[in-house]
């Protein structure tokens, strides 16, 4: 029996042997910028620069970049943090990472002509260097004629711990952690507050405007409970982006009409969600901007909190636990957003409409006027659209005018729909093809890091 078991496991070794033999080798970790070029507007003061590698690296990775300027000298007009030294950034991407970023700030007080720009190359790098090896920064609003990029959705898989904001005219894209704040409250002429529809809270109303007078007993915890076939359109904000209905309503320059809501921060659950999880708040307006009232749900005191509109914004963020915090970028700095979020769904059962959690969702900036159509390649190629095949296509100003249309997602397969792609007019005017090009290893991507391209089709 010895032998036979030892002679088995000689077989085994032999074979695995073999087949390693066999194996191909790994692809090269090509290190890149994310993009050719990218605009410092005058409006904005500071950029960080994302350089890449194809997958995460066991080892630290040392890269050095050269600066070429045109119009402008180091610690005059700009800087870097970390500071260049004879024209030169030194960098290293850690042991487990695939990326480091180095950032770009104009100096104050300085005068441009818009024309100016700096030139970043990878100079040398502990690993093979793939295509996009130089990227112009311009000090000035660019328009892109297009690029590829990498989401970078981070950690979680199908519930990456990241939604991204994409900004096709400058190649930038901005990932911000979805449970980073609570409620958002809207800059422009409307007076409203919503939830954190992409970490899944969600929303009742009491009758109360007392919030000191608010406790558990004001709710039951079941009837918070929300995804997985429970809960209600009515708990969370609309999915097409109409902020007129959010689930809290507006907030009244009545102070006496503005009631206590209790927000569940427990997001999607199979059960009811804890105590602790319960926050009450309340919303007033001030000369400003709003005053946010809140506390934990037994709470006999509460805290306040100023959020000022800034008509730069769609919206501002507060934290029940830091304050008002920075997501989006600025309304004319982002096209769409791509991440996990509640969403909706027909339940056969009810024949009604209830919140769902989905995966890798895209939605548009409806409130920056950005509006998409989606067009199918029996109609024209991805390749062939040009600006004589605008006049055909139907916007959708909806902000789920992408949503999950571009993707398949279930148990039977995944990937992305190779028959369509989306057109996409930014606030501005430009227009862009996008095209979705993996997000699943069953398309040969990786989930929470999905490829788009996107050209410019036509400039505003």
């Amino acid at each position: 029996m010895l032998f036979r078991i030892t002679a088995l496991m000689l077989m085994l070794t032999t074979v695995f042997s073999a087949c390693e033999k066999d194996d191909p080798p790994m692809a090269d970790n090509l290190i890149q910028f994310e993009a050719a070029d990218q605009g410092l507007g005058t409006d904005v003061n500071s950029k960080d620069i994302t350089i890449k590698l194809s997958r995460n690296s066991d080892a630290a990775i040392p890269v050095t970049v050269e600066l070429t300027e045109t119009g402008v000298v180091y610690g005059t007009h700009y800087t870097t943090s970390p500071a260049a030294a004879a024209g030169i950034i030194t960098l290293t991407i850690p042991a487990g990472s695939n990326s480091v970023s180095f950032n770009v700030t104009k100096k104050a007080d300085i005068l441009l002509n818009g024309d100016e720009s700096v030139s970043f190359n990878i100079k040398a790098a502990g690993t093979p260097v793939g295509q996009t090896t130089k990227l112009k920064l311009s000090f000035g609003s660019i328009v892109s004629t297009g690029t590829s990029l990498e989401l970078n959705g981070g950690e979680g898989g199908s519930s990456a711990v990241n939604h991204v904001f994409v900004d096709f005219s400058n190649n930038v894209q901005t990932a911000v952690n979805r449970k980073v704040y609570d409620l958002k409250f809207a800059s422009g002429a409307d007076w409203r507050v919503l939830l954190n529809n992409v970490a899944g809270w969600a929303a009742v109303k009491t009758n109360k405007t007392d919030i000191n007078a608010v406790n558990e007993g004001d709710v039951t915890l079941a009837s918070m409970q929300i995804g997985y076939g429970f809960g209600t359109l009515a708990m969370i904000d609309d999915v097409e982006g109409d902020i007129t209905k959010n689930a809290m309503g507006e907030v009244s320059a009545t102070e006496s009409d503005n009631k206590v809501f209790l927000v569940s921060t427990a997001g999607a659950t199979f059960t009811p969600p804890a105590i602790t999880a319960i926050k009450k708040i309340r919303v007033l307006r001030n000369a400003n901007g709003y005053t946010l009232q809140y506390a934990d749900i037994n709470a006999t005191t509460f805290q306040t909190l100023t959020i000022e509109k800034n008509s730069a914004y769609n919206f501002r963020f507060a934290s029940f636990a830091t304050g008002v915090v920075s997501v989006e970028p600025a309304k004319d700095r982002w096209d769409i957003v791509w991440g996990w979020s509640f969403y909706k769904a027909f339940d056969d059962v009810t024949s009604k409409w209830i919140p769902y959690a989905y995966s890798d969702l895209v939605f548009s900036n409806r409130s920056g006027n950005v509006q998409a159509a989606e067009v199918l390649t029996s109609t024209v190629s991805y390749a062939d659209f040009k600006e004589s095949n605008i006049a055909a296509v139907t916007f959708d100003t909806r902000s789920d005018a992408i949503g999950a249309k571009w993707r398949l997602a279930s148990q039977t397969g995944a990937g992305v729909y190779t028959d369509r792609f989306y057109v996409v007019k930014d606030g501005a005017g430009n227009v862009y093809k996008l095209k979705f090009v993996n997000f699943h290893p069953s398309d040969g991507g990786k989930r929470g890091y999905p490829n788009i391209e996107y050209k410019l089709v036509k400039k505003a």
